[in-house]
């Protein structure tokens, strides 16, 4: 088939790859205009678009889809199918309907469950122990269309919501290849809208940690909020992001240090074990490393 591939971020390029290796047609790719990135705001192309470009695969950057200019350009591709993940726009009807086969999302979560923007982070955020991807025909709502195919995976204990990131993005790109091979095959199935779920974006007011909580909610706090953008607290007046952690059944004050070795902080109902830490300003290091060069002491309160 002949395909127009829309996406942006990293999560995207291994659904490209996949087409760019298969039997399909990509006939140009669709991706976010480049963008400023880090402290010295060097203007950088998305991952798709580089991926695009190692393809030799023409690659379109539209501020928007919803103007004469974009609807022209993309009916003269001729596209059977537009294939889109995490694009990063809405599509208007009128781009919906260029496709003979139709528009297909491939979507980071068992839907209906976790529409919208950050599917992954919000199953490890919540201590889910299942989560997957979805393919389905797009419709002119958020993440409403009907769906084609879904593929389960199980949440590791301690899998962060990077880790988890690339599995699923793999995961995608084989169910996509999948149900294109089956278009024909398939049943559609409309989303229960009893079960509707929804995410919103990630956003640095989640990342303090309340050390009143169980030890099961900072540490899917930790493991969700990587690698970005990453839970924080305070200790002695400064800040500290923590990046990775462990389960612990001792107890104690909540965002108390009850032990140095291994370093392992109350929570409101058990405790956790800091694997890895960041003073703010300087590098990520194991605790252990932590410590020597920053004594503390049992008793020490980390800030809720």
């Amino acid at each position: 088939m002949n395909i127009v591939f829309m996406g942006t971020p990293d999560f995207a390029v291994p659904t490209l790859e996949a087409l760019c290796n298969s039997e399909h047609n990509v006939l140009a790719v669709y991706t976010q205009p480049d963008k400023p990135v880090g402290r010295k705001q060097i203007l950088t192309p998305p991952d798709v678009k580089v991926c695009a470009e190692k393809y030799g695969i023409r690659v379109y950057q539209p501020v928007t889809l919803k103007d004469d200019n974009s609807y022209n350009e993309l009916k003269s591709l001729e596209p059977d199918v537009i294939v889109v993940v995490a694009y990063g726009k809405i599509l208007p009807k009128s781009i919906l309907d260029i496709p003979r086969f139709g528009c297909i999302n491939v979507h980071g979560s068992l839907l209906p469950q976790y529409r919208g923007a950050a599917p992954i982070q919000q199953a490890v955020l919540n201590g889910d122990k299942v989560t997957g991807v979805t393919t389905m025909y797009m419709g002119e709502g958020l993440d409403t269309g009907d769906i084609l195919l879904k593929s389960e995976t199980e949440i590791g204990e301690n899998e962060t919501s990077a880790e988890l990131f690339d599995r699923l993005s793999v995961m995608g790109a084989e169910l996509l290849i999948d149900t294109l091979s089956k278009l024909d095959k398939i049943t559609p199935i409309k989303q229960d809208e009893s079960k509707v779920t929804y995410t919103s974006k990630i956003t640095k007011e989640l990342c303090p940690i309340d050390w009143s909580a169980s030890n099961t909610e900072v540490h899917n706090k930790v493991r969700g909020l990587q690698t970005w953008p990453v839970a924080v607290s305070t200790l002695n007046g400064k800040d500290i992001k923590i990046h990775s952690t462990l389960l612990c059944e001792k107890r104690g004050e909540a965002g108390e240090i009850i032990s140095l070795n291994p370093l392992t902080v109350a929570c409101g109902e058990g405790s956790v074990i800091i694997k890895e830490l960041q003073l703010s300003g300087k590098k990520r290091m194991d605790s252990k490393s932590f410590l020597l060069g920053h004594p503390l002491n049992i008793g020490d309160v980390f800030g809720i």
